[in-house]
């Protein structure tokens, strides 16, 4: 028995599947109205059914309130005599009366028609005693109804409380026929429903086997020789004998195919050459490049997306783009791709919202666009990668409908931190201007407002602050000038120098200062120095700065000395150290005392300066394919050196400054 439904089961779901989807969706749609007529029609006979019940209960409640007054005075007395006589008129003249039972207020039936007194004998009657229903009040005055079903329909009992003279006298049952013709209809509707239920369900399934044998077959012929097409099998071809339409399309499907064969032979070549170009160029762009289709599922990855996002061991064509995106990325690129995908502007709530959590530091710059910081761990490390996304939506021919959406990732982390050391720079260069333009304004409008109320000392003293602040702004505007020139693209020849002539013209500069701050200068050179590779002027300028803060941070009594010797490990280079027996620097500081605007003494609050020089120092080395180094201990000295080349040859002219090249802003210290 088993087998034979489960082969009968396969049977059936192989003749379903040879529907095709719009038989499959009529035969849904016949299926749903004909419940739906139904399921209406049978809730209309149930409506009728509940109007005749309620009707029915209202005669009898009617009816039994009647006879309940009639008959009260005759059960009072226990005149069953006359009560028999008065019931048996009463339900001789009334067609709807099925039975009419008395019973004493213990449920003892006293007299029932058409039952005897020595039978009665129904459903409701058992042990010749009547229950009434739960919420019967014999202290009241209302009838209670309720239903029961018999083998000849459904009866409505209404039972009446008798009362003579406000004493509770017993029941009377009053048993009500169903309305006949609504009986009768409501079972000539079910019917006629049920047969046209059956009947509207034999014609379908007629109708789809016409169409299996008639329509389906050449259909699902076509579907799947158009799939073989789509899938580059131009080889595909039907052979059914068919005439009228589906002949002729049967035929031109078949020239297609040929058609299509000849054409794939002419220009496969082509195509896959131009496919070819296509992802060489789409791999070789510099920018990160991601396809999605309007699901959001990723068609195409070039590899600088997949190492921006860290893809390079993952398999994600075919995935939700959104399952593999950072959650910095995800938070705020998901509406806008769904919104794209949907074929919607971005709303400007949105825009509004974004600009907001974003803040400064993350821009939006258009409805499409993004700025987003990744934080990625390299060695235990956090780096920061600042990357720009572009949101663009890939429109079909007609420039209307949304067929994908291109993503384009840029890494612009060094972009946003040159724009940030720009503002900066900027920053820092109009807060040191400000102080001594304010001074020299300040004392300038003192002389000019009360120059002849004051003294002739304070009158100098004012003019020397003016001129000492007016200094310190040539100073500071100078070492801008010095740095912005450094950081350009300007071309610096190096020559061969002896570097022994810097370092006199330095100390013979500083001798003067060292003598008045009591504090030795001194020199070591070694014997024959080797010319070295490097531009004069730039050279005494860095001499001049190490120099000149050596002795600006070195008590009196201390030492400052400049050596200069070849490097043991690599003759080809030659050491220049500054050392002094200054206050020192923290290590903190040490990390950034090449930074802009970065002076030691705003910790010690006892020495001035623009905060330029060290970073000029630093610019300078850059330029000559080195680097400044330092050791330094608080309360012991500094000591900064830098390795320059030996000049070999004829002296060549070196482009040293890329706009492109980023330097390396670390900062090396040994101890040596």
């Amino acid at each position: 028995m088993l087998t034979l439904i489960t082969k009968l089961r396969n049977i059936l779901s192989r003749w379903w599947s040879e529907f095709t989807l719009q038989t499959k969706l009529m035969a849904a749609a016949t299926l749903a109205v004909s419940l739906l007529m139904s399921g209406f029609t049978f809730w209309a006979v149930n409506s009728i059914q509940q109007d005749a019940r309620l009707n029915d209960t209202r005669f009898g409640s009617d009816l039994g309130l009647l006879l309940a007054a009639n008959v009260a005075p005759l059960v009072a007395d226990h005149n069953l005599s006359d009560l028999a006589l008065f019931t048996n008129r009463f339900y001789n003249s009334t067609e709807n009366v099925r039975y009419l039972i008395y019973a004493d207020p213990n449920g003892k039936i006293v007299y029932g028609i058409p039952y005897s007194e020595a039978e009665v004998q129904n459903s409701l009657t058992i042990e010749r005693r009547i229950t009434p229903p739960d919420d019967y009040n014999p202290a009241g005055f209302f009838p209670v109804a309720k239903q029961h079903l018999t083998p000849n329909g459904e009866i409505t009992d209404v039972f009446v409380p008798l009362h003579q003279n406000d004493e509770y006298l017993g029941i009377l049952v009053v048993g009500i026929n169903p309305n006949a013709t609504v009986v009768a209809s409501s079972n000539l509707t079910r019917d006629v429903t049920l047969a046209v239920f059956v009947f509207i369900w034999v014609m379908v399934i007629l109708g789809g086997v016409f169409n299996a044998l008639t329509i389906t077959r050449p259909i699902k012929e076509l579907l799947d020789g158009v799939k073989n097409i789509a899938a580059g099998n131009f080889e595909q071809r039907i052979d059914l004998p068919f005439g009228g339409e589906l002949g002729e399309l049967i035929v031109n499907f078949n020239e297609m195919a040929e058609r299509l064969a000849s054409y794939e032979e002419q220009n496969i070549e082509e195509l896959t050459s131009e496919k070819a170009k296509l992802e060489t160029l789409v791999t070789t762009i510099a920018d990160g490049a991601i396809l999605l289709d309007t699901d959001l599922k990723i068609i195409l990855a070039n590899p600088t997306a997949r190492k921006i996002f860290h893809w390079d061991e993952k398999s994600i064509i075919g995935t939700t783009v959104l399952h593999h995106l950072p959650a910095s990325v995800t938070t705020q690129i998901t509406r806008p791709l769904h919104q794209i995908a949907a074929g919607e502007n971005l709303d400007s709530d949105f825009l509004i919202e974004h600009h907001a959590v974003q803040g400064n530091a993350e821009e939006i710059i258009r409805g499409n666009e993004f700025k987003i910081t990744l934080e990625d761990m390299v060695d235990n490390v956090a780096e920061a990668t600042t990357i720009r996304i572009l949101l663009t939506e890939v429109l079909d021919k007609s420039k209307i409908n949304v067929r994908g959406i291109a993503i384009t990732v840029q890494d612009i982390t060094k972009e946003a931190e040159l724009n940030k050391a720009k503002s900066q720079f900027i920053s820092n260069v109009s807060h040191e201007l400000r102080t001594p333009l304010f001074n020299i304004k300040s004392f300038i409008e003192t002389l000019h407002e009360y120059g002849d109320d004051l003294t002739e000392q304070q009158r100098q003293d004012f003019l020397e602050t003016a001129n000492n602040e007016t200094d310190r702004l040539t100073r500071l505007v100078n070492d801008v000038l010095d740095l912005s020139r450094l950081e350009s693209s300007r071309v610096y020849r190096l020559d061969e120098v002896d570097i022994s002539q810097p370092i006199e013209q330095t100390l013979r500069t500083h001798q003067l200062n060292a003598r008045d701050k009591e504090i030795t200068l001194t020199h070591e050179l070694a014997t024959d120095l080797p010319m070295i590779l490097g531009h004069y002027d730039l050279l005494l300028q860095v001499l001049t700065n190490l120099v000149g803060n050596a002795l600006k941070f070195t008590q009196a009594g201390g030492c400052v000395s400049v050596r200069a010797y070849p490097v043991p490990h690599d003759p080809e280079r030659v050491r220049i150290e500054i050392s002094d027996t200054g206050i020192g620097i923290d290590p903190e500081d040490q990390e950034a005392i090449f930074d802009r605007f970065f002076r030691v003494e705003n910790r010690v609050h006892t020495l001035e300066g623009t905060g330029l020089g060290l970073s000029i120092v630093k610019n300078i080395i850059d330029k000559h394919n080195s680097r400044i180094h330092l050791i330094s201990e608080v309360g012991i000295g500094t000591t900064f050196w830098f390795e320059l080349n030996v000049a070999q040859g004829t002296p060549e002219l070196q482009l040293l400054d890329n706009p492109n090249h980023v330097q390396d802003q670390s900062i090396e210290v040994s101890s040596n």
